[in-house]
């Protein structure tokens, strides 16, 4: 019940607890209920809207940043990844398996700002070993949201 709630919300998170009722089968007020313990266990982390920054005039510059760190005795890489994602300008920290250690979203005004993030916040901490900064160049979907819309084929058809 409450995994059918959580998918419903993770797609929309403006879906009311009447709708979720109808669509489950539940009344409102046990949705409510199991959505508000969801919230206080932390199920339920943050509700967020997904902007395309392009169309109001203020882009901003993202870039994936593989790290490559040495895992810390008692702690591994935790503590490292830790500092890292204390930052403001770290939007999103993983862990990965492969040749990089962890993968930091970033994102800042311009290209220079994200460098000078990378090259005086990030490369100094100790355990880091290398970083390799991705910048994106554009956004065409994003947590399953196509961005800009349905253009449709540019292509001119091949007749044979």
């Amino acid at each position: 019940m409450l995994k059918d709630i959580l998918k419903i919300l993770e797609n929309d998170a403006r879906t009311t607890a009447k709708q979720i009722a109808s669509m489950t089968g539940k009344s409102a007020d046990e949705v409510t209920k199991l959505i508000k313990k969801a919230e206080k266990e932390q199920t339920i982390i943050k509700y967020k809207t997904i902007v395309n920054w392009e169309k109001v005039g203020d882009e901003q510059v993202g870039a994936l940043i593989e790290v490559r760190i040495a895992p810390q005795r008692d702690v591994g890489f935790d503590a490292i990844a830790e500092r890292i994602y204390r930052f403001p300008q770290a939007r999103s920290v993983y862990l990965l398996s492969g040749t990089y250690d962890l993968l930091v979203l970033v994102a800042g005004k311009t290209m220079h700002e994200v460098a000078g993030f990378v090259s005086q916040k990030l490369a100094p901490i100790e355990g880091v070993q290398g970083t390799v900064t991705h910048f994106m160049l554009k956004r065409y979907k994003e947590d399953g949201e196509i961005l800009g819309g349905e253009e449709g084929t540019k292509r001119q058809p091949v007749i044979l």
